[in-house]
């Protein structure tokens, strides 16, 4: 009998990565191509004609049993990109359609935090849990937030924007999103660097961080200079990990998870962020909560993680086919 696989496919702005993927989450080949092509019908005929490359170099034709996509402000609903902000092409786009159109497989996608979250459950740290959710800390704050082993999507397919909840009500930063104070403008690799550029106006604390332009910062600056010991980068990790911990355990209250798993760039900062992020969570957490929720690092590979987790929908998407 042939061995069953899925294609998984990290759909970003700049690249489109897609793997071939067994049920144990193994990845049999892997390959990508650029999504910035102006015209839609052209980025899906390059797609086509690379995935069916892939799948023929690799010798599994015929076995694959379903495609799973990870895609930015995906509906897993309505099949469709509903607000691709970093994409060249017009939205909504009926995506999950038009692919199940080209390739005659079934086809369910996601936004990238739910894809995460299912390869988390399917294959990572999160495997055999039921209730957990997962933060991605990068450009961005993103959550997949899974209760009774079932991503929760709501009514719409857009619930579970926990970096959209806000943290600061009065003269909170500006967000992407177009409000102000939510913990993505704080709690990201990008408000990671916010965060260092106030501290630097407003103390006169000596910094490694002063001897470069203050808007090239990066977090990765922040993060090597806390490592030589500088202290406005260190006070930069505890006021970050600080405000995260505080709101995973407002999170706790809404759903009761048994783990948080955090994913992402900025977790490479290791206990800079992980203990006054714990501290302040225990400090924080309701008497009933306490001692009862984990925090987990992904045990995924970054550069596969997206493609797994889109892959894990893709086993989804047979399943339910």
């Amino acid at each position: 009998m042939k061995k069953p696989y899925v294609i998984g496919v990290d759909m970003g702005g700049t690249n489109t990565v897609f793997g071939i993927v067994d049920a144990e989450g193994k990845i049999l080949a892997s390959d990508s191509i650029k999504t910035a092509v102006p015209v839609l019908e052209d980025y899906i005929e390059q797609f086509y004609n690379a995935v069916t490359k892939l799948i023929k170099e690799a010798g599994v034709e015929g076995q694959i049993q379903g495609i799973g996509i990870g895609a930015p402000n995906a509906n897993y609903f309505t099949g469709a990109i509903e607000a691709g902000v970093n994409l060249p092409w017009p939205t909504p786009i009926p995506l999950a359609k038009i692919i199940e159109e080209k390739f005659k497989l079934p086809v369910a996608i996601t936004n990238d935090a739910n894809a995460a979250a299912m390869g988390e459950m399917t294959y990572g740290v999160a495997r055999g849990m039921k209730d957990f959710i997962m933060i991605t800390l990068g450009t961005g704050v993103g959550s997949g937030i899974v209760i009774d082993g079932k991503v929760v999507y709501g009514h719409d397919g857009f619930a579970g924007e926990l970096g959209h909840v806000l943290v600061r009500r009065e003269n909170g930063r500006m967000c992407g999103c177009g409000r102000c104070g939510c913990l993505e403008a704080y709690c990201s690799a990008t408000g990671v660097a916010r965060t260092a550029r106030e501290y630097l106006v407003s103390s006169t604390e000596p910094s490694i961080l002063r001897e470069m332009p203050s808007e090239k910062i990066t977090s990765k600056d922040v993060y090597d200079a806390a490592v030589k010991g500088d202290k406005i980068a260190k006070d930069v990790f505890d006021f970050t990990g600080t405000m995260l911990g505080e709101a995973l355990a407002d999170f706790t209250v809404f759903s009761s998870p048994s783990a948080f798993v955090l994913f992402g760039g900025l977790t490479k900062a290791g206990e800079l962020l992980l203990k006054p992020l714990r501290e302040a969570m225990d400090r924080n957490m309701i008497k009933m909560f306490r001692g009862k929720v984990q925090i987990l690092l992904s045990e995924l590979k970054e550069s596969d993680a997206a493609v797994l987790g889109a892959s894990a929908l893709g086993w989804e998407a047979k399943f339910s086919d």
